[in-house]
């Protein structure tokens, strides 16, 4: 890890922030931090959902990434795996699970938003969603978020809070946003992708594609181009995936080489004007003091056995 970003983990971890540090705790069992299984709504109207998995040489992983998925019991849904071709056990694990919601490609690709792209022009559900073939949903969060899109017509984009787990599946931090800020999200991105999920509707709209030129920033850059075209968003209060942290993941120099300019790009496309920047410290100071209220509260309640 660089000392710039080593320092500003130091910082967050003795000011109570949790939001940007990935490692907060010795690993715990994950069963303290899920969620009961949510009821299917009632009525049997399900939004249809796709959900996209980009592989890449994570057959270590990835049958934990699909059991996540089918094991959820959402009636509507269309589950791809786009897979470059591993030469690992990938095909194996993935040709283990007998499901009719399943789909495997195994095609050369560019990378990750390739691979993504190609899932996707596949697809056909009215909510979108990937999930990297390394990370997993918590149990009932396709209902819940189903749930949501048909109470919520006018809501586009959803999204949650994030547990955060090791390779064991153990679990090692939490991510409690507060809420929903789209003028903060120009300038820096919390929203965790496993649990982001929009209508199809809008990806036409901001033009039906991950940008396969950058490799740390395109989760921002969709969120941003949803912005742009004034998406409704909602934060969820419910942790609906797990992402997972682990030594194969792209390295902290080369977040330092490329992903440092990915997010400076970003922020000069997407939050030019100086006004904007000259107030952002304050809007960011006041949007961590209440992800530190929240994360207190669920701390609280995980204590207490609520």
């Amino acid at each position: 890890m660089s000392q710039e970003r080593s320092w500003g983990v130091r910082i967050r971890k003795l000011l109570g922030i949790k939001l940007g540090v990935l490692f907060q705790t010795s690993p715990e069992s994950l069963v303290l931090a899920q969620q009961p299984m949510r009821s299917l709504p009632g009525n049997g109207d399900f939004p249809s959902i796709s959900i996209v998995t980009p592989s890449f040489q994570q057959g270590q992983f990835i049958g934990r990434t699909i059991r996540s998925v089918l094991e959820q019991g959402y009636p509507q849904l269309e589950y791809i795996v786009q897979d470059s071709c591993s030469d690992d056990e990938t095909a194996e694990v993935v040709n283990g699970f007998v499901s009719p919601q399943l789909k495997f490609y195994s095609e050369k690709d560019r990378g990750q938003a390739d691979a993504i792209n190609l899932g996707f022009l596949k697809s056909s559900g009215e909510i979108m969603c990937y999930l990297n073939s390394d990370d997993v949903l918590m149990p009932g969060t396709l209902a819940r978020v189903g749930a949501f899109f048909n109470s919520n017509p006018d809501i586009e984009v959803v999204y949650g809070n994030r547990l955060i787990i090791n390779e064991h599946d153990l679990l090692v931090g939490r991510w409690v946003l507060p809420g929903h800020d789209a003028t903060l999200l120009r300038h820096v991105d919390y929203v965790p992708q496993e649990t982001l999920f929009w209508r199809r509707s809008l990806w036409a709209r901001a033009g039906g594609f991950v940008d396969d030129k950058l490799a740390f920033a395109l989760d921002w850059d969709l969120l941003l181009r949803f912005v742009n075209v004034d998406a409704r968003f909602s934060h969820l209060p419910d942790f609906l995936g797990a992402f997972r942290v682990h030594e194969a993941q792209k390295t902290s120099s080369h977040y330092a080489q490329v992903g440092v300019k990915e997010m400076r790009q970003m922020r000069s496309r997407y939050a030019p004007s100086l006004y904007s920047r000259l107030l952002m410290p304050f809007r960011h100071m006041c949007f961590l003091l209440k992800h530190i209220y929240f994360d207190r509260k669920i701390l609280r309640a995980v204590a207490s056995g609520k």
